[in-house]
């Protein structure tokens, strides 16, 4: 029903209009009396042999939403009712931002794409954390960045406001220093400033009295080489795992008009290279790390894919938008499948 009647009304108007509209939508309807339990049913595998345990958590099912859906969680508890088996909010700032001018999100329909230069809108992390503390037991994790007027030499401190803040009301950490929408973010990725910004946040973490993971998202459009300093990376700071991978500056391959348009592309067409970026870093770290592969899951063999190329979880944004809560069912259903 969503592909059929839902989905081209909602393509009829503005991407980031109807955002907002449909979380707007969720959210009143979820209060319905048993509409939240009616989702449950339609969308949710409960199934023991889904629970997937990775860097020390249990997840009920190994497919999350990725970040950039749910920035200031605000519907995290509606949206695990669709069946994610974890929700990853943000990116967040430490203080609120409106990220950059609109029109910002593109759709490129006969790509089954979207672009979007969105540049960490949110609220600020004090904002998402006083609505973090109502969570009924969503596994949540916490995707965290800098403010776009912070330099980059003074990005570690706004990673760490956010790490502090975000501590007791999430179960992991992302750093992300990938996103193409924030000025010279993707410096960071190099090998000497990333190593500081990850090494300072583990300290953080080492000083607490439990240990939250800290994931690093890394850009689809890394060298082989850049990848291979990742792999170093990981193993000298010591942190959980890596997502592979955020939104790509390709157009490779792109038929739509609005391929033109500058900032992250993210879709159907960034299926092949996030897999090829999995199985790259899986082999080469001989699956030293866990990793979560994201980008261009449209179907249940797409996400079968990067589970066989060395992910152990996988996450949805543009395929959700595409396919529909069904999709998240058809992949869980799967991988039992292939149990």
């Amino acid at each position: 029903m969503y592909k059929i009647l839902i989905r081209p009304i909602l393509f009829c108007f503005d991407p980031e209009k109807v955002h907002y509209f449909t979380f707007s939508l969720i959210r009143i309807v979820s209060k319905i009396p048993g509409v939240s339990a009616l989702f449950r049913f339609l969308y949710q595998v409960n199934d023991k042999r889904l629970e997937t345990e990775v860097f020390g958590l249990k997840f009920k099912n190994p497919v999350g939403l990725a970040a950039g859906m749910d920035k200031q969680a605000t519907l995290f508890q509606e949206l695990s009712d669709l069946g994610f088996g974890f929700i990853e909010i943000g990116t967040l700032t430490p203080v609120g931002q409106d990220g950059n001018p609109k029109k910002r999100i593109f759709r490129l329909i006969e790509d089954s794409a979207i672009i979007n230069r969105m540049g960490f809108n949110n609220g600020g992390v004090q904002e998402a954390v006083e609505r973090l503390k109502k969570n009924k037991g969503v596994l949540i994790g916490g995707n965290i960045g800098k403010n776009k007027v912070t330099p980059n030499e003074n990005a570690t401190s706004d990673y760490i406001i956010c790490f502090e803040a975000l501590y007791n009301y999430v179960d992991y950490f992302v750093v992300n220093v990938s996103s193409p929408n924030t000025p010279n973010l993707r410096e960071l990725q190099e090998k000497e400033p990333l190593t500081q910004l990850l090494q300072t946040l583990q300290n953080e973490n080492l000083a607490k009295p439990k240990q939250k993971p800290i994931l690093l998202k890394i850009a689809p459009d890394l060298t082989d080489s850049q990848l291979l300093d990742i792999i170093d990376i990981v193993k000298e700071t010591k942190i959980a795992g890596v997502i592979a991978t955020n939104t790509t500056l390709s157009r490779e391959g792109l038929t739509s008009a609005n391929k033109v348009e500058t900032g992250g592309m993210s879709g159907k067409p960034l299926r092949k290279r996030s897999t090829e970026v999995i199985r790259f870093l899986s082999e080469k770290s001989n699956r030293a790390f866990p990793i979560i592969g994201v980008g261009g899951i449209h179907s249940a063999q797409d996400a079968l894919e990067k589970l066989d190329a060395g992910a152990s979880l996988v996450q949805l944004y543009t395929g959700f938008i595409y396919e529909g809560p069904a999709l998240i069912k058809e992949i869980n259903k799967a991988i039992l499948s292939k149990k």
